[in-house]
């Protein structure tokens, strides 16, 4: 069965999640031949982002992303 495109997003200083996990799934996933959605924060940390800019950056990637699967 085909499912939608996944999108993985992570935090680099995520000190809850080691954002590895996030890279490897993505490493198998493209490897399988699926194809992915891939967001890494270079700030931030477990709680999306370090101020409200990155926040409200990573819910419209969210939000993007669910619109597109629906359409």
């Amino acid at each position: 069965m085909d499912y939608p495109k996944v999108f993985f997003w992570t935090s680099t200083r995520d000190d809850r999640v080691h954002p590895g996990h996030a890279r490897k799934m993505v490493a198998k996933m493209t490897d399988m031949g699926k194809s992915v959605f891939y967001y890494e924060n270079t700030e931030g940390g477990h709680g999306r982002g370090a101020n409200l800019n990155q926040r409200a950056y990573t819910d419209g990637l969210s939000y993007a992303y669910l619109w597109k699967m629906l359409r």
